[in-house]
């Protein structure tokens, strides 16, 4: 089974981050979260749903996971500021390994600047910070590019689930 990394912090989407995890360890992944600091609790944006960190990013390897996760809400955009943040999902798309990214996620690939030539989805008020990226912004509920699968907003949650659900068992 798969160790997926999930970049969060505080203000992320509840249902972008809890939906996704429970579905990844009910099909038996163990799911580790990362963020700024180790044993810091961040909240959901809507419902305030606690999450406790596991491994603060600067103690985080790619080589130790198998795919990243990455939940939308204003997090993705605070997490951007951080340089560790961004360079931990620059290596994830270097390597080439699955990054789930839905909603506002894409932030973070924007400023790791791994989406020249793909296609994906976001939040539509991201579209053109996707375009400026040097993507093609699909618009709709589900769009796979080689290692990157993307989604719009929690309406899309079921799609984006079964499509990282069989990323991971290819």
């Amino acid at each position: 089974m798969a160790r997926v990394a999930v970049i969060i912090g505080d203000m992320f989407e509840d249902s972008e981050y809890t939906e996704p995890a429970a579905a990844l360890r009910l099909a038996g992944h163990e799911v580790i979260l990362v963020g700024l600091q180790a044993g810091q609790t961040v909240h959901g944006k809507k419902e305030r749903t606690p999450v406790t960190i596991d491994l603060a990013v600067q103690d985080a390897r790619t080589a130790d996971f198998d795919a990243l996760l990455i939940p939308g809400g204003y997090s993705p955009d605070k997490l951007r500021a951080e340089p560790q943040a961004v360079e931990f999902v620059r290596q994830f798309m270097q390597d080439n390994k699955p990054v789930f990214s839905i909603c506002h996620g894409p932030q973070l690939l924007i400023s790791a600047r791994s989406l020249k030539g793909r296609r994906l989805t976001g939040w539509k008020s991201i579209r053109q910070d996707i375009i400026y990226a040097g993507a093609n912004f699909i618009d709709e509920e589900m769009v796979e590019d080689g290692n990157l699968i993307t989604s719009r907003s929690p309406k899309d949650l079921p799609a984006f689930i079964r499509a990282c659900l069989a990323k991971l068992a290819s």
